[in-house]
């Protein structure tokens, strides 16, 4: 039987050599909550003892930003980003260096905040990160995201226990999410990633162009984008280094026609969004755009997102993940889309994953936008996938084939 620190010490290596896998010469930027420092120290002994050039960590307090939020002016709150923080980024990207975002805060952070507040910071950091971004979906820098408990995110998915406990069973659920309950972490995962390929390998050989889901709620139609590909688990670099982003990771995803979307289509799980939790909520799209939205609760903060710019009315990814799958059957409801999006098939508005489409990284921001390929200075998944979930794919013949019935693979 492992013991705590063993697990922590397997899953920071795993994070490093699977997720990040560090290169000879890379730096490291690692952003970080304050309660995650005993896991931040560890990444940064494995990524040294990997090579890393340097480690810099960018510690996280979001009580210390719910003041700024509330209190700093709405001119400062609209400039949100330095300039030393914008070069930092940059530089990240430029030198092919390596980012490790730990997710884990309070999704009930920023209760009670104006969202047009929280729209305002979201906005700024798209904008002034627009290269880092790119640089970071067409595959220029190795990235990673990975959680760790805090307080306030245990005790949304565990309120019936003490706080010491709700940490406790998080941290374990975790585990299980990334296999260090398993006798080798890093094999496991490198099965995992085999498996996932297969599943991209089959999709890509079919080069379907329509995707039809149905489910209660939902009734909607995607036409993917002309060039689309398929990605799965691990990433290939544009210097050849394989990685992967999302541990966990259970989804396969591609790209669709920005243009392509029509119908309703139902969420599934909570969305933890700039610091909120969005629930039951539903997106109408006519030729792409989203032009009707309802939720039950935090209706003022989708429409907050929605509105950073144009590009978040439309479709940027499309991810397929079945029912039947670790974290889906754990029954547990993280609050974070980290891994609720890798429990259920899942859509995001906002930009896309360039690397999804065939030579994308080679265009313009209005070479892909004239392409169909969105943009956005956003980027948000919600989850849409059930046992009840239903996708039947078109080829490009008119030939229709069952994808997932009843929540999975139909093959």
């Amino acid at each position: 039987m492992k013991t705590f620190e063993e697990k922590l010490d397997q899953y920071a290596e795993l994070v490093v050599k699977i997720g990040l896998n560090v290169q000879e010469g890379q730096r490291l930027l690692i952003l970080s909550p304050l309660e995650a420092a005993e896991f931040t120290r560890k990444v940064t002994k494995h990524a040294y003892e990997s090579g890393c050039k340097r480690v810099f960590v960018n510690w996280i307090d979001t009580k210390t930003n719910k003041i700024h939020l509330e209190m700093a002016s709405e001119e400062t709150i609209a400039d949100n980003l330095s300039q030393w923080d914008i070069d930092m980024f940059n530089s990240i990207a430029e030198n092919h260096d390596c980012m490790l975002n730990i997710t884990g805060d309070d999704p009930n952070a920023y209760a009670g905040v104006n969202p047009e507040r929280l729209m305002l910071i979201q906005k700024n950091k798209g904008e002034k990160l627009q290269a880092f971004s790119k640089a970071q979906l067409s595959g220029e820098t190795h990235w990673a995201i990975a959680g760790v408990p805090t307080s306030g995110w245990a005790k949304s998915v565990f309120p019936e226990k003490s706080e010491e406990e709700a940490i406790e069973a998080l941290w374990e659920a975790i585990f299980k999410t990334v296999r260090i309950d398993q006798d080798n972490p890093v094999a496991a995962w490198e099965e995992h990633s085999k498996r996932l390929q297969e599943k991209v390998d089959y999709l890509n050989d079919k080069n379907f162009k329509t995707l039809r889901y149905q489910s209660e709620g939902t009734d909607l139609s995607i036409d993917l984008h002309p060039d689309h590909t398929w990605v799965g688990g691990g990433h290939t670099s544009t210097f050849n280094t394989i990685y992967i982003p999302n541990l966990p990771t259970e989804e396969v995803f591609t790209t669709p026609h920005k243009n392509g979307v029509n119908g309703t289509v139902s969420s599934k799980k909570p969305l933890s969004a700039m610091g909120n939790i969005i629930n039951n909520f539903s997106l109408t799209f006519e030729n792409g755009r989203v032009v009707d939205f309802k939720a039950e609760k935090g209706y003022d903060t989708l429409k907050q997102l929605l509105s950073i710019d144009d590009g978040m009315k439309f479709l940027g990814e499309v991810a397929l993940v079945p029912h039947d799958s670790p974290i889906s059957n754990s029954g547990i409801i993280f609050n974070n889309t980290l891994y609720d999006e890798n429990a259920s098939c899942h859509l995001a508005v906002g930009v896309a994953i360039s690397m999804s489409v065939k030579n994308a990284s080679k265009l313009s921001k209005e070479e892909l936008e004239e392409n169909g390929i969105n943009q956005s200075r956003g980027h948000t998944d919600f989850m849409i996938g059930s046992a009840e979930l239903n996708i039947e794919a078109e080829t490009q013949d008119g030939e229709r084939i069952p994808l997932f019935k009843d929540g999975n693979w139909a093959n």
